[in-house]
């Protein structure tokens, strides 16, 4: 038959299960539990997480005059701090292992004297237009096949018009503002 010490064995046995249940359900509400979300899930639009990076990406690109209007130099120059190890922006400065980038908005491509630039920007010849550096500093790579540049690029459109900005006031005289 049941002993005391059997009567003992089970009540404690309850009330650790109970003690542990209830622990968990009062930290549940509490702290809810982390639900991760799965693929599946992303595409099928089940979540609200995903939904958010769906609606972020269909976001129109606003065009570069407004972004230029918006946009701050100051901004520019602490983005443009990815830019110091490999360029130098004042006048007559020396090429790094990009060139000096003094005038380089309105100004001629493949134009720094001393600095050897790959074929590509050499045959693509013009001058930098803001759409082009806004169109390079999204991703040289895909811009301009065969560039040197190793530079991912900017995701962000507001922090490539405010280094563009940055840029255009490296010149004696800057290009006009694009319309």
């Amino acid at each position: 038959m049941w002993s005391t010490k059997t009567n003992n064995i089970l009540g404690a046995i309850i009330v650790a299960v109970w003690l542990i249940v209830g622990s968990n359900y009062i930290g549940n509400l509490l702290i809810p539990p982390f639900e991760p979300v799965h693929e599946a899930t992303a595409k099928s639009g089940n979540s609200e997480a995903p939904a958010k990076k769906e609606a972020k990406k269909a976001e129109p690109a606003q065009p570069l005059p407004i972004l230029s209007a918006s946009a701050n130099a100051d901004k520019g120059k602490k983005v443009a701090k990815k830019c110091v190890s490999c360029h130098t922006f004042k006048k007559g400065g020396k090429n790094k292992v990009g060139p000096n980038l003094f005038g380089i908005i309105g100004g001629a491509r493949a134009k720094a004297a001393g600095f050897k630039y790959s074929n590509a920007i050499t045959k693509m010849g013009g001058n930098w237009s803001y759409e082009d550096m806004n169109k390079f500093l999204t991703k040289p790579k895909s811009f301009l096949p065969g560039t040197k540049m190793a530079f991912n690029g900017l995701k962000s459109a507001g922090d490539r018009a405010a280094v563009i900005l940055f840029l255009r006031s490296f010149a004696d005289t800057p290009a006009a503002l694009p319309k």
